[in-house]
């Protein structure tokens, strides 16, 4: 029988080195890095073709610029102070200590969770950071003034997602010691963009009534391609998670493509059912989400973030509560018993943790949309001190043209406009594009 204790020779490739210390493992390191690029790219291009699809033509190009915006400034924000506030040193127990994540000597340090350097999960919770602020940008879409975007995305970043990423996903966070669940931003980014996103279009105001009305798409198809990106990004979003290649990876990411795939179809047959046609716009909808309800069209929420993000986070939250399966809750947080929903607790005989699981599930819910009510209206408030929150009635009537000076599908021949193009053309007459 062969000698366990036998020392075997590591292959070389796996032999600790200067680049790869003892605490590395090259595979984690190598998968968090694709999931974070795939979560990277649901924003970029993602939902800049998705919502630049999405909207009516005139608004093509700053809905999209909207989003590469955010994402650019989100990074440099992040590596600036973000990430520390968010991840860093204790400050309170609900937001750590701003700081830069910038030196070489703090990237190749160990990570606070995980087998991966500092470089590797700073760039990781970047893009969850981006795509948060991407999907408030989806409830602002079609009038509100990207001065004040540019504005809001460092403000907000600042004093709403730090604070939420540090209570609930920090190891020293007030929610995280107290045992909360939240596996993959159900509410550090769902339940946080929705609330935000929503409050947010209350303080910039409506769209046009016209653009209210009737708002379709300007390319169904550029929209698909957008929601493909996001549909396939979602393996980095849950799979990279565990910071681990791990059978919890693997579950996390076959779940999330069963219900991505269930959900689109159950609205398919709705449509079909009620409407008598298959709708491709209706299909992505479902892919993301689920039911829209009317009483939440009060507020012009123009990708109808709210009941997308929020809705569908709380509702996980509580389900968390009550269905936090033991044996997968330790290998994701190696403590036994200790993350036990409701059902499991009756099962088990410990209704007490179970009990105490949802309590502290509802009090995330009540703390994170409190929160973010009262810290986007502030940020709302500073910036329209400083600039106009809401284009000005002239500039929602024109759009892109007015906002940027430029059109998404207005290049003509050696790039005239095809206004121009038309008028030599057909002897001056103007041609309006649907």
């Amino acid at each position: 029988m062969a000698n366990l204790n036998a020392t075997v020779p590591l292959p070389s490739n796996l032999i600790p080195d200067f680049a790869s210390p003892e605490w590395m493992n090259k595979a984690d390191n190598a998968w968090q890095l694709t999931a974070a690029t795939l979560v990277g790219m649901q924003s970029v291009p993602g939902l800049l073709i998705l919502y630049g699809g999405a909207v009516k033509k005139k608004w093509a190009v700053n809905s999209a610029f909207m989003v590469l915006y955010a994402f650019a400034c989100v990074l440099v924000c992040w590596v600036g102070w973000g990430y520390q506030m968010s991840f860093g040193d204790k400050l309170f127990p609900l937001w750590g200590k701003a700081n830069v994540a910038l030196d070489q000597k703090y990237f190749f340090q160990k990570a606070f969770l995980g087998m991966i350097p500092n470089a590797t999960m700073v760039y990781f919770q970047f893009v969850f950071a981006a795509i948060t602020l991407i999907l408030i940008a989806g409830a602002l879409l079609g009038r509100m003034n990207f001065y004040a975007w540019m504005l809001f995305v460092p403000l907000w970043l600042t004093f709403s997602y730090t604070v939420v990423a540090f209570s609930i996903w920090s190891t020293n966070g007030y929610f995280s010691v107290n045992g909360i669940i939240d596996y993959s931003g159900g509410y550090v980014i769902h339940l946080s963009s929705g609330v935000a996103g929503f409050t947010a279009a209350y303080w910039v105001g409506p769209r046009l009534n016209k653009d209210r009305e009737r708002f379709p798409p300007n390319n169904i198809l550029l929209m698909l391609a957008g929601a493909g990106l996001l549909w396939l990004g979602w393996t980095g979003f849950n799979g990279g998670d565990p910071y681990v290649v791990s059978m919890d990876a693997s579950l996390a990411v076959l779940n999330t493509h069963i219900c991505t795939a269930s959900s689109l179809l159950t609205w398919l047959v709705l449509d079909i059912v009620f409407f008598g046609k298959p709708s491709v716009i209706g299909a992505v909808q479902g892919m993301i989400t689920g039911l829209k309800w009317k009483i939440l069209q009060k507020v012009d929420d123009t990708m109808a973030v709210l009941h997308t993000h929020a809705v569908a986070g709380t509702l996980g939250g509580l389900l968390t509560g009550l269905f936090a399966e033991p044996k997968l809750n330790f290998l994701f947080y190696g403590h036994y018993n200790e993350y036990m929903g409701l059902f499991y607790g009756f099962q088990m005989g410990k209704v007490r943790e179970g009990f105490r699981q949802m309590g502290w599930q509802i009090y995330g819910i009540v703390f994170v949309v409190v929160l973010n009510i009262i810290m986007t209206s502030l940020v709302c408030i500073v910036v329209r001190l400083i600039v106009p929150l809401r284009m000005s009635e002239e500039d929602l009537e024109i759009g892109d043209e007015a906002a940027h000076g430029e059109e998404a599908y207005a290049i003509w021949g050696q790039g005239e406009k095809e206004a121009n193009a038309n008028n030599h053309k057909y002897g001056g007459g103007h041609i309006e594009m649907a």
